[in-house]
């Protein structure tokens, strides 16, 4: 299967995060319940209004109409207006107008038909002679009628924006609910594969504990790919993000009817399983597996990845979603611990590992911070002769109450949990710090993968060298045959750097791992180390002289000086030194001991020395 170029990727982390969709669309219809509401009150209050004040304008015109015919009574009975019988006189009616104020007085013989106010004018008999008139002037009244067409336009302007803004919520509030759904939904799916997300997996994992049958299992497999951060550097960060969602397909494809794939982390998935029995859904984690290790060409070139599984059932192994996960993360670990492409069940004893090793990682950080470590060196010898000419430094701890932790215990553990660069620095410092009691000896310190792919490594000899003015050809730092997997040219490149600085570098552990003859044709090692289970069977085993013969052959061709280590026998160390070996190691000569045990033991021999050039001297 090949993986193809066009690829676009964003991690679920990297989605625009909306406001709270379902609170803002709450909102909205709420708003489109009280806005209009507050606009139809505020349209009702301006009525209200409106009616109020017309009438009071009208009551105020009232009010001065009934003023001015109470002057035009008043005046018509302190005026004569009668010139003769049925005729007003001009000068009375000028002096009414003067007295009520009231403009343009008329008589008029019949009541005005126009729309003029009208006041009849009685004889002294009670009999009508006639009638004034004038114009009617109602002002307030007036200006009322004028602004009336503006009141009625604003509140049109209110009707319809109460509509429209009611309008507007609505279909604002139908939008965000369709994208709360459609969030909900993307906060549930892994955005690069389409599978439930963590979230959502463990849900699927709760349904299924809830629902499952007396004779049935749930099996939850915890599934890590293994490479993808050297694979990453190799192929590019695009092309790994494909390939895991090809795996995603594979797996899926591969799976069972019923089975529930999700995506939890950036190489990492959770298989949910249905199935009659564990042991059927441990072979179904085992297929799994399989078909993640077939191999696919990606941008150019073949890649194989493997996968680590832990594997969980319940009833057996937890009833709860968090209790059957913990369990499986605990088996992946295990497994992973083991090597790549491991299947490994959930065991109760991985409960108690799993506290010892919390526990040595809480005691270790203390023991580092109270700087309660030390170092121990084992001499190494020349083959010819037994002359101490070097030392290893090894680390030791002694535990308050546990006594001796030994260090294949808790160097995988500063390993994972990130001490190791501490770790690393202290032995380096008292290593270096302690070597300068043995000018004549080299000192050879063991450097820990995590540390050799640390870029500050250089910094950090460079810095120690100068610190303690150690002779750089007086250090040698060991490496182990596991780093020349992960990234050789990466190890290439740093190794060249100490090289730079005068140190030697060996390769420890030759021929129990993974060595092979490019690598020590490329990279620039000084010495090999052969591993002590080669020779523990000397003198047992023809097939062990024979190949150690061949790695001092080896050695020789590249300019290698050969250590051998383990060495326990005197018949041990006879053939080792008949095979070619330069040096060797091992309790035959001496056990790792403290610096002053080392300081007595090159004080003896520097006196055995003595007496043996004086015995000479007296024989000759």
């Amino acid at each position: 299967m090949e993986v193809g170029p066009d690829l676009k990727y964003v991690e679920y982390a990297d989605f625009p995060r909306l406001p709270d969709s379902t609170r803002l669309s709450a909102a909205l219809r709420l708003a489109s319940r009280i806005i209009p509401r507050l606009l139809l009150g505020l349209l009702v209050t301006m009525i209200v209004g409106v009616v109020v004040f017309y009438g009071h304008a009208r009551l105020g015109d009232n009010s001065i109409e009934a003023e001015r015919r109470s002057a035009i009574r008043a005046g018509i009975e302190k005026f004569n207006l009668m010139h003769d019988g049925d005729t007003a006189d001009p000068a009375s009616l000028l002096l009414l107008e003067q007295f009520s104020g009231v403009r343009r007085l008329r008589w008029e013989t019949e009541p005005d038909q126009h729309g003029r106010e009208v006041q009849s004018v009685l004889d002294g008999n009670g009999r009508i002679l006639g009638w004034l008139s004038w114009d009617s002037e109602r002002p307030l009244t007036t200006t009322a009628q004028h602004f009336l067409p503006l009141f009625v336009l604003i509140a049109c302007g209110l009707i319809a924006l109460a509509f429209l803004s009611l309008w507007q919520a609505r279909r604002i509030a139908d939008e965000l609910a369709t994208i709360d759904q459609r969030m909900r939904g993307l906060a549930c799916q892994d955005p690069l594969t389409g599978l439930p997300n963590g979230t959502r997996t463990m849900q699927i994992l709760e349904q299924a504990l809830a629902t499952r049958a007396p004779d049935e299992a749930i099996t939850c497999c915890y599934l890590d790919l293994t490479g993808f951060r050297e694979l990453s550097d190799t192929i590019g960060l695009p092309w790994c993000n494909e390939l895991v969602r090809v795996i995603a397909l594979k797996l899926t494809e591969t799976l069972s009817q019923g089975a529930v794939l999700g995506r939890i982390g950036r190489h990492r998935f959770v298989l949910i399983l249905r199935t009659p029995s564990a042991q059927a859904g441990f072979n179904i984690a085992q297929e799994a597996e399989k078909a993640v290790s077939n191999p696919l060409w990606v941008h150019g070139q073949g890649v194989q990845i493997r996968a680590n599984i832990g594997v969980a059932h319940a009833p057996r192994d937890g009833l709860t979603s968090d209790e059957l996960f913990r369990h499986a993360t605990l088996a992946m670990r295990v497994a992973k611990r083991t090597g790549p492409g491991h299947v490994v069940a959930f065991e109760p004893a991985m409960e108690s590992d799993l506290q010892e090793r919390r526990f040595l990682e809480r005691e270790l950080k203390r023991a580092l911070d109270e700087d309660a470590l030390d170092l121990h060196y084992q001499p190494i010898v020349s083959a010819q002769g037994a002359r101490i000419v070097g030392v290893e430094a090894l680390l030791r701890w002694t535990h308050p109450t546990r006594g001796k932790i030994p260090p294949m215990a808790f160097v995988p553990i500063a390993e994972n949990c990130g001490m190791m660069a501490r770790l690393g620095e202290f032995v380096l410092y008292r290593a270096l710090n302690d070597a300068k009691r043995w000018p004549d000896l080299f000192i050879a310190v063991n450097l820990s993968p995590i540390q050799v792919k640390d870029r500050a490594l250089y910094a950090l000899v460079s810095s120690m060298l100068a610190e303690t003015g150690i002779e750089p050809s007086r250090v040698v730092l060991e490496i182990t045959e596991g780093v020349l997997i992960d990234d050789p040219e990466e190890t290439r490149k740093r190794l060249e750097e100490l090289r730079e600085l005068g140190v030697r570098i060996a390769l420890d552990d030759f021929g129990s791992g993974y060595s092979s003859l490019r690598y020590l044709q490329n990279l620039p090692f000084d010495k090999l180390k052969i591993d002590s289970a080669f020779v523990a069977p000397l003198g047992r085993s023809a097939n062990s002289a024979v190949i150690i013969q061949a790695i001092v052959t080896l050695g020789r061709a590249l300019n290698l000086s050969v250590l051998v280590e383990g060495v326990e026998t005197e018949e041990q160390r006879v053939l080792l030194r008949l095979a070619g070996c330069d040096e060797m190691q091992g309790f035959l000569f001496a056990k790792p001991m403290p610096r002053e045990k080392i300081d007595e033991l090159l004080l003896a021999a520097k006196l055995e020395s003595a007496r043996g050039t004086v015995s000479t001297a007296q024989a000759s």
